[in-house]
């Protein structure tokens, strides 16, 4: 089968960081709430969230969606990602079944290995010497094994309740949600593991440097990798994550907010960073038309169907309605994508 010459998008997601003020946390959260009603009324196929810790972002995945899952009634809910390391497999699995029967079998679930701050949490979240704990993908899979619900101890056991009598496995029993797992990979090693376990793919705009010091080589890299690595017949879905902030509709002062964010981070995309030679790809910033010059050349874009708008982090809630609002409209239905057709009649908002 040949290589898609020009981009096919046929689902459309968006993933946002969910500030807060640190004095007052709420208005943030119900903004992004809001976000995710919007994206709903627009079309959008997917509305995920970044789980962050000891920042002003979501700490629990889990529990913010389920608040999302009342708000909305159609889209996909995803979380992009969970870090393992701070997560027991067994409880972590409870809430997200949980998480997900209240949204009717919504959620998408992605994963890392990666530990932010681990000198501050590791000690806070572990009893124990957390060091010789397997906190990577071994950690992923005991969560998968859960949700899965297999039954605890041998074929007699049984636990009391009141008023119920039943053998013991995870609750509430929800083992669709064992096939919409996803992995953060940014690494050969970390795409052919979630190959080999019939895991999604995430791939965004962070990617490590191996055998290249060329940001599209690495990713275009990584798809083959995991296809490669794949088992024939797994349905398992692979999505791109990209920077994407189109000012068609802002004003000056946005326009001039939105080339300066682009502006501060485009150094770190020269060259490769740091010890692990992390590979940043350039923000896609600028007039519709713009933005569709450069996605309609990205050979990697070409290579999937799902496109994810990575949004910037510390942006307001006008901002980011108007940068989804632009999309949907202006860049999304020219790459081949169209909304639901129950969701496109709400579309004009």
């Amino acid at each position: 089968m040949s290589t898609p010459s020009t981009p096919s998008i046929t689902s459309l997601a968006f993933l946002t960081p969910g500030n807060f003020a640190d004095d007052d946390p709420y208005p943030g959260l119900e903004e992004t709430l809001q976000l995710f009603e919007y994206s709903e009324r627009l079309g959008f196929d997917g509305a995920w969230i970044r789980q962050r810790h000891l920042e002003h972002g979501v700490g629990s995945a889990a529990v913010f969606l389920a608040a999302a899952g009342q708000r909305t009634e159609r889209i996909e809910l995803g979380t992009a990602v969970i870090p393992i390391g701070y997560e027991n497999p067994f409880r972590l699995a409870e809430d997200l079944a949980l998480a997900d029967v209240l949204s009717r079998g919504r959620l998408q679930v992605g994963f890392s290995t990666g530990m932010p701050h681990a000198d501050l949490l590791g000690d806070l979240v572990h009893d124990g010497d957390w060091r010789g704990f397997d906190l990577s993908y071994g950690r992923i899979a005991r969560v998968l094994d859960n949700l899965r619900g297999d039954f605890l101890g041998g074929p007699d056991t049984v636990i009391h309740s009141p008023g119920n009598v039943q053998r013991p496995r995870l609750q509430p029993h929800n083992p669709a949600l064992a096939h919409r797992i996803w992995y953060g990979g940014g690494s050969l090693r970390s795409v052919r593991w979630a190959a080999e376990n019939g895991l999604s793919l995430l791939s965004g705009n962070i990617v490590t440097g191996e055998g290249t010091d060329d940001f599209t080589t690495a990713q275009l890299n990584l798809l083959a990798e995991y296809r490669r690595t794949l088992s024939a017949g797994t349905a398992a879905r692979v999505a791109l994550g990209r920077v994407i902030v189109p000012f068609d509709s802002a004003d000056a002062a946005g326009r001039a907010r939105y080339r300066a964010y682009a502006a501060g981070r485009h150094e770190r995309t020269l060259a490769p960073q740091g010890p692990k030679r992390t590979l940043f790809a350039p923000d896609v910033v600028g007039t519709a038309e713009q933005i569709l010059e450069q996605l309609t050349a990205d050979p990697v874009l070409a290579q999937v169907s799902e496109l994810r708008l990575e949004l910037p982090y510390e942006f307001h809630r006008e901002e980011y309605e108007q940068i989804l609002h632009d999309v949907r409209h202006l860049i999304a239905p020219e790459l081949g994508w169209h909304p639901d057709a129950v969701a496109a009649q709400g579309a004009a908002v």
